[in-house]
């Protein structure tokens, strides 16, 4: 399938510091600039992970990696499968190995998370608690529907999945950051990316990558607020981006994301659910206005029908007048 995407991507400090008290940011993406890579078809965003030594470099290796042996074959979406996938997987631990530095305690790592775009749909793959979305807007949120998201490697999601934990508690754990997969250095036994095949595609659709520092609220985590922001309600990519900017700008975490729109596919255009905020605010006005005119009409015709009709008390038919 031949695609033509938009988006925009995020890609925020927080209120997180280093030991310096410099804002320190250790999510990395690919790419930066969905526009200045039409082509590829390939995202790719990763989180090192927090209380980890160089983190950011950890996310920025697996991100370099995994998409330079993507996009080093020229028929990548074409015959892009999921041995393809596992080669760029393993290219990127064997790229963590030659980074790491054997002297340090604490290893460095991070999450992954991806979507590729090919000939048969779409390709979602991932590591921690980065998310991956898959949304079909409509024209309001309630209309919007969250067709598929990643389920979380992480000690939290699997204590709500066993019912040992809600998802308020979750939110607010102390143990929120702990992830049980992801992608460090030198590991014995290297974990398996969980991997979805997604082949209904339509224009209109959005995929849209996360890392955990997005989901810090609750209507952001439970994607009330998502289905609302990719609906009709909003026109333009740049009210979007302003308005997940704002739902986040007093996150804690550093936090990322990439957001991919699908325009056309083979030459087939999205169109936009159209949110008409003019006629939804005005609509009730003309009901009162309709309303008034109604009775006002009633009334004329009442006033007009007793005067017509009106005689005096001497007129009455059947009246008898006493003289005295």
């Amino acid at each position: 399938m031949n695609y033509k995407v938009s988006g925009f991507t995020i890609l925020e400090f927080g209120k997180r510091k280093d030991e310096q008290g410099n804002p320190h940011q250790e999510d990395s993406i690919f790419s930066s600039d969905i526009s200045a890579s039409p082509d590829d078809h390939l995202y790719i965003l990763c989180d090192g992970m927090g209380g980890h030594e160089r983190g950011e470099v950890a996310s920025s290796t697996v991100c370099e990696a995994m998409s330079a042996s993507i996009l080093v074959d020229p028929a990548h979406n074409s015959n892009f499968n999921e041995e393809l996938l596992n080669h760029a997987i393993d290219a990127a631990f064997d790229a963590l190995n030659r980074r790491d530095n054997a002297d340090t305690v604490k290893k460095m790592g991070t999450t992954m998370a991806m979507v590729k775009l090919h000939d048969r749909g779409a390709t979602i793959a991932h590591m921690g608690d980065s998310r991956v979305y898959h949304i079909r807007p409509g024209i309001t949120a309630a209309q919007t529907k969250i067709l598929h998201v990643t389920r979380d490697h992480s000690l939290v999601a699997e204590l709500v999945r066993l019912g040992e934990m809600n998802l308020e508690d979750a939110l607010t754990s102390s143990r929120h950051n702990v992830i049980t997969r992801a992608m460090q250095p030198h590991m014995e036994e290297r974990p398996h990316a969980e991997i979805t095949e997604i082949s209904d595609v339509r224009t209109g659709d959005w995929f849209f990558l996360c890392s955990d520092g997005m989901l810090e609220k609750r209507d952001m985590e439970n994607g009330a607020e998502l289905r609302r922001i990719f609906s009709g309600e909003f026109s333009r990519d740049k009210e979007r981006r302003q308005e997940l900017l704002r739902l986040t700008s007093d996150n804690s975490d550093n936090h990322s994301a990439i957001a991919v729109h699908i325009d056309e596919i083979d030459g087939r255009v999205a169109e936009a659910p159209k949110f008409n905020r003019q006629r939804k605010n005005f609509k009730p006005i003309l009901w009162i206005i309709a309303a008034i005119a109604v009775a006002a009409a009633l009334w004329l015709c009442i006033s007009r029908y007793n005067a017509d009709n009106s005689v005096s008390a001497d007129e009455m038919p059947g009246k008898i007048t006493r003289h005295l």
